[in-house]
Order: C-alpha cells, then structure tokens, then sequence
C-alpha cells in the first residue's frame, strides 16, 4: 500500500510534506503534489504535517477520492515531465472545481 494526495493539495499546495518525506517519493506538479506508490514506505510522516488533510493511506481513501490513486500512479507511469501535472488535474478550472 502508498499513502495519496488528494484534492485538497490542489492549488495550495504547502510543501511540508517534501521536507518530512525520508526517501523523497513525493513529486511537484504545477497545480499539486503526487505520492509514487513505488517508492512510498508508508511511514506516514507526509500525512501527519498536511494542513489541508490531503493526504490518505491508500486503503482509507474516502470513495469520493479513490481516483486520486490512480492520478498519483499515473504522474510516474505516464513519463511526464518532472514540475508537469496529471492531464485530469492540469485540466480542471481553477476556479471553480476541489
């Protein structure tokens, strides 16, 4: 299991979780952060500092959420950029949807 950012990282994305993570698993998008689950330890230090409560262990995903595991996988299997969004992310107005 991985823990997954969800959400409430997107457009306010406060970074804590870089700094607590210990092998650095967790990537910068333009709009929010995404978990690689392969490399993911699921220690839980990365949950515990967000603010937003963005942040879930895999299998306590609420079900109005549980695409976000696949959005978060797909950011490292997709061979996106490095700083470059999930196209579902990148796509959503900023306005508007959370």
């Amino acid at each position: 299991m991985t823990y997954v950012i969800t959400e409430g990282c997107l457009d306010l994305m406060d970074r804590s979780c870089l700094d607590q993570c210990p092998v650095d698993c967790i990537q910068q998008g333009e709009r929010m952060l995404y978990i690689n689950p392969d490399d993911c330890i699921d220690c839980g230090a990365c949950e515990s500092v967000c603010p937003q409560g963005a942040i879930f262990f895999d299998e306590e995903l609420p079900a109005d959420r549980r695409s976000f595991r696949d959005i978060n996988a797909d950011v490292f299997t997709l061979g996106l950029e490095p700083g470059t969004d999930h196209p579902l992310i990148a796509a959503r107005d900023h306005r508007t949807e959370r």
